[in-house]
């Protein structure tokens, strides 16, 4: 029968567990332990300790206690001034709580008293052999660990009982507060057993890794100190002998001198550094800036060349694997790769990728030099305003290292790399550091570049045989003598079709491998694949476009492992659940002719847009008010138009004294967007007309062009993105200067499809097919 006491004091322990036969010290400090302390000792001396699962409670509830816990004895208890108390226990007996309450200020529980019933042993187990693999392993325990004295563990394995000395065991080899808890949890004297000796193994393997780590720490320790000592000694030998005590360093480097290829110049000023470097013994710092020096002139490739390996079948499957479109750009890069075989010469012409952001110009470059077979170095300039990252730094100056290009030729290890210059066009001057494009154009001018001089390595540096390759998103911040020195490519936006080819042939397969996803896991539908292209990225190219399907593949990766799909299939219906609410949509044509609103053309950074210009007529004195965040180019457009529109004011059938007696108020919508630019001249100034006259505009008209003061129409550029936002908006006919006929020709025909594109020349021509009805003309006809 199982023994019950009610009504005994109880303390609960934190990070504490106490076993039966473990004899503890610890402070009590809450107020109700101490009560619970006070009484015990006045109900003869016994207590009932459990532990907290959770130390941070104050005051903890039964179930925010362990199940198990044990009757002790209160064998001394001190006082410690501002802590409370100090007591000292004495397990006696496994107890499990049954009930907790509070009583006058302190705990009191409910408890049984655990019996040990000893378990029928399983076929083949005896305790004489649970005795011995016990005793074993507390033999190797105490060795290993030196945690518990040889007094204590002798004790221990002079009991008989096996069970007795696993529990005595557990109270005294010092085991973790957390597995002690464990092993008073557990009721079953067997499975006990074997919790205790798994520990007990457990932890002396760890305290073998352990000595393990700290013989080798000690070896390490031990070989660096006699490093040390042996330098020592050998400089002091040295020192007597009269010798110099860097002299192996300088007979190294006289032996890398004498092998490197390099012309007579460098060789000569490579020997007086050496020279230099021989008597620095009594100067420690000008030696280590010697030292460095002498390392990079070394290490440049002032004679290595790697093989020139020209191709033309190898490189345009290359190109045809690696990119889709570009036409007109593969074909430029195999013209040059034909012409440096032909010619067999190095200085030809400086490629320069210019176009928006994310349409390939950096792996155009990468791709030219593995068809080349030749080492390819990455330079980016983006933010560079220091001269001295170009030509280096004077050897003199704290921290001197070489100049970008110096470097990129160092680490490529040969003089005739492919070298890429990315984002040229963001380099920036600070009249206080030097004019960086200035430096850039010693570089990259094939008649200056034959004697580049780096201002660290003080020789002339052979840049002639770099293949030069440049990129920029705008030319208008690169200045115009720099400019000439390169050929410029342009990389035109892609159109949704190659977007479409793209994601399918490159883009998914790159990103299913990147997260896991292959055979068959994530499948993406055409159709959401259309959407993903033009409701959730606005871009020139399909950096955007690859972030967004890597996205998917993270969801859909997220989404096999939470509920154990087998596969993901993403379509056009469920698309909205992985990606949200669609982020864009184009300006689409109006449904019907309006007053005063006309669709432009726009392009900008990420590709070509629409624009809803509107205009109202209201009474006034004659102000122009223009709103919309516009940029000075297009304020002085509009008032170009304003001003062409009055001078055919008679021919329109408007009043004289109309402008004077009313304000114009033209606006473009999106405030927030900043717009610039002379394209949407006769834009403006066809919808100040409709506004002015009450004429309707049609609305399947989109137009682009810059207006003059007279009423001519000017050309423009970005019209293969403007035409391209005007399909995808619904337009049907696009209104394009007459000079931009050959931009036109040169568009593939999947963009201009469906578009009627009529070329205009003045004014009176797009007013005639923009405006739905005809103005009422006076005097001289247009």
């Amino acid at each position: 029968m199982t023994e019950q006491i009610n009504h005994i004091p109880m303390v609960p322990i934190r990070g504490l567990t106490v076993f039966p036969g473990m004899a503890v010290h610890f402070d009590v400090v809450r107020i109700k332990s101490m009560e619970s302390v006070q009484q015990a000792m006045l109900a003869g001396q016994k207590v009932f300790l459990i532990r907290q699962k959770e130390d941070k409670t104050e005051e903890p509830q039964k179930e925010e206690l362990c199940r198990t816990g044990v009757l002790a004895e209160v064998r001394q208890v001190v006082r410690v001034p501002q802590k409370g108390l100090r007591v000292m226990v004495y397990g006696e007996k496994r107890a499990v709580l049954r009930e907790m309450r509070e009583v006058e200020g302190y705990w009191e529980a409910d408890i049984s008293i655990c019996q040990e019933k000893r378990p029928d042993l399983p076929e083949g187990v005896s305790l004489e052999g649970m005795k011995k693999i016990l005793t074993d392993a507390l033999k190797i325990y105490v060795k290993k660990t030196r945690r518990v004295p040889e007094g204590v563990i002798r004790d221990i394995l002079k009991l008989d009982d096996v069970y007795e000395m696993a529990g005595e065991a557990a109270a005294g080899i010092g085991l973790d507060s957390v597995v002690l808890q464990k092993l008073l949890d557990e009721d079953d004297l067997l499975e006990r057993y074997y919790t205790l000796v798994a520990r007990i193994e457990e932890d002396t393997r760890a305290a073998d890794i352990t000595a393990e780590i700290e013989k080798k720490v000690r070896e390490r320790i031990d070989k660096g100190q006699r490093e040390y000592i042996l330098r020592e000694q050998l400089k002091y030998i040295r020192e007597e002998l009269g010798e110099d005590g860097t002299l192996s360093d300088a007979e190294e480097f006289e032996k890398a001198e004498k092998k490197m290829q390099a012309p007579e110049e460098v060789h000569e000023k490579v020997a007086k550094e050496i020279r230099r470097f021989k008597n620095t013994v009594n100067n420690p710092t000008e030696a280590g800036v010697i030292r460095t020096y002498l390392e990079t002139m070394l290490e440049m490739p002032w004679d290595k060349r790697a093989e020139e390996y020209t191709d033309m079948k190898h490189a345009k499957e290359i190109l045809e694997a690696e990119h889709y479109g570009l036409k007109e750009v593969k074909e430029r890069v195999l013209e040059y790769l034909a012409v440096r075989e032909l010619t067999k010469r190095s200085g030809s012409s400086i490629l320069c990728l210019v176009g928006p952001p994310g349409t390939g110009k950096t792996s155009i470059a990468k791709s030219l030099a593995e068809s080349m077979k030749k080492p390819y170095v990455r330079i980016s300039l983006g933010g560079v305003r220091d001269e001295a990252e170009i030509r280096g730094h004077r050897k003199t100056y704290v921290g001197a290292m070489p100049g970008r290009i110096a470097d990129g030729l160092r680490k490529a290890g040969v003089k005739n790399p492919v070298m890429l210059l990315d984002e040229i066009d963001k380099v920036s001057t600070d009249y206080n550091k030097g004019d960086t494009f200035s430096a850039l154009l010693e570089v990259l001018d094939s008649e200056q570049n034959k004697k580049f001089r780096d201002h660290y390595l003080e020789v002339p540096l052979d840049l002639s045989e770099v293949v030069f390759v440049t990129t920029a998103n705008t030319l208008q911040t690169i200045p115009r003598p720099l400019l000439d020195r390169m050929e410029v490519i342009s990389v035109s936006s892609y159109t949704e079709n190659e977007k479409m080819h793209i994601a399918k042939e490159h883009l998914m397969k790159k990103q299913l491998e990147r997260h896991g996803l292959e055979g068959g896991l994530l499948s993406i539908s055409d159709g959401a694949l259309w959407k993903i292209i033009r409701n959730y990225t606005k871009e020139a190219g399909v950096r955007t476009l690859e972030r967004t399907i890597g996205e998917l593949c993270r969801k859909a990766a997220k989404e096999i492992l939470e509920s154990g799909k087998k596969r993901v299939r993403i379509t056009e219906r469920n698309l909205g659940q992985y990606l949200g609410k669609e982020k864009y949509h184009y300006h689409m044509a109006n449904s019907q002719d309006e007053v005063g609103i006309v669709t432009g053309l726009a392009w900008t950074s990420v590709g070509g847009d629409t624009l809803q210009i509107e205009v109202n007529v209201l009474s006034g004195k004659g102000n122009l008010l223009l709103t919309g965040q516009m940029g000075d180019v297009m304020k002085e457009s509009a008032q170009a138009g304003i001003s062409y529109i009055r001078s055919i004011s008679g021919r329109c059938g408007i009043e004289e004294d109309f402008f004077e007696k009313h304000d114009i108020h033209v606006h473009i919508p999106e405030g927030a967007v900043p717009k610039d630019g002379p394209s949407a001249g006769i834009t403006m100034a066809t919808a100040i007309l409709s506004a002015v006259t009450g004429k309707k505009v049609r609305a399947d008209v989109a137009m682009t062009g810059e207006i003059t003061l007279r009423g001519r129409v000017l050309p423009i550029g970005g019209l293969k993105e403007k035409l391209l936002a005007a399909k995808n908006a619904g337009v049907r006919c696009v209104l394009v200067p007459s000079e931009n006929q050959a931009d036109v020709e040169e568009i593939s025909r999947e963009i201009t499809k469906g578009l009627e594109i009529r070329f205009v020349s003045r004014m009176e021509e797009v007013l005639n097919t923009a405006l739905a009805e005809k103005i009422e003309q006076e005097g001289e006809q247009w």
